[in-house]
């Protein structure tokens, strides 16, 4: 047996989903580790967990995330385990028959270097390989990510500042756009129609939204969630960096006084320009990747990336 090679324990259809979408059980074993280690599929309570460490990495996720994450593909959440102790996560979630993207790729950082890592990257290369698999891999593990297969499409650089504002009377409440124009519009700016994701993460708890609506049209929208640390902006799509600047003056007075994060892509030079020209500093940065094309977005109007997990 070769190293890092995954055993399908359960399944007898050899298939991770069933026709009408949902998971069958499964569990592999990890080989080629230091220590036993097995891969299953994440209970709901574990992604809190999960999200948990995400925060202990300097992440800073939404203090909701977990519910909106795991309800988007329940059966691609999953938890490493060494001796019945939950040691490390990862999330693959499936947005249509081609477009998968992944998330939540932590191993106990007292049980690094002992072969776990590697062996759950084979897994998700196993797991991935019918897709299109997207990522936003911290920039210290894009050589490794490169190794396995991933191509570099461009860098989202992380922003803080400090809430500040006001709301433009143009600007309708998220809210009060109906669901399917939200998606409709939604979908220019990803590789694949995410209405799952977005039915249960534009309607959490300790948020708010913006659209910019004209002559019945949307050409802009924004949202901005609680997370552990301040609040986080995205997404951010505008049509023109002036609707993208009132979107987001609208979004931060939401949080004014508080710290405030936007993830923009760095091709975006508009993007980049509306945060600079908000005091904000960059603190953090991913590289955005793909295992098979890299998928042709209108990158100069998302001034905000909606998260670094799911897309």
């Amino acid at each position: 047996m070769e190293s890092g090679q995954l055993i399908v324990l359960l399944s007898s259809s050899n298939r991770f989903f069933n026709p009408d979408n949902l998971v069958i059980s499964m569990e592999m074993d990890l080989t080629g580790t230091t220590v036993p280690a097995r891969i299953r599929q994440m209970s709901r309570e574990e992604a809190d967990i999960a999200i948990e460490w995400a925060n202990q990495e300097g992440w800073n996720p939404g203090l909701h995330d977990a519910d909106a994450f795991y309800k988007t593909d329940p059966g691609g959440f999953f938890s490493i385990d060494s001796g019945g102790k939950m040691i490390g996560s990862v999330s693959l979630v499936r947005y249509d028959e081609s477009f998968m993207f992944g998330g939540l790729y932590i191993i106990d950082p007292d049980l690094r270097g002992k072969g776990i890592g590697r062996a759950v990257l084979d897994f998700v290369n196993n797991y991935t390989k019918d897709f299109n698999f997207g990522i936003d891999g911290v920039y210290a593990m894009q050589q490794v990510y490169e190794r396995h297969g991933f191509k570099f499409a461009y860098r989202n650089i992380r922003f803080e500042g400090t809430g500040s504002g006001s709301v433009d009377t143009s600007l309708t409440p998220l809210r009060q756009v109906p669901f399917p124009r939200i998606l409709a519009y939604d979908s220019m700016f990803f590789p694949s129609v995410r209405e799952a994701f977005l039915k249960h993460f534009l309607y959490q708890q300790d948020c708010s939204g913006f659209a910019s609506v004209d002559n019945g049209s949307m050409n802009g929208y924004g949202f901005i969630r609680k997370c552990f640390n301040g609040y986080k902006i995205g997404p951010l799509f505008a049509e023109s960096p002036l609707i993208a600047e009132k979107i987001f003056s609208a979004l931060s007075s939401v949080a004014t006084g508080m710290p405030v994060f936007l993830d923009v892509p760095e091709p975006n030079t508009a993007g980049v320009a509306l945060a600079k020209g908000h005091a904000m500093t960059e603190v953090f940065g991913t590289a955005r990747m793909y295992t098979k094309k890299i998928p042709r977005l209108p990158v100069d109007k998302i001034f905000g990336v909606t998260t670094f997990e799911l897309g």
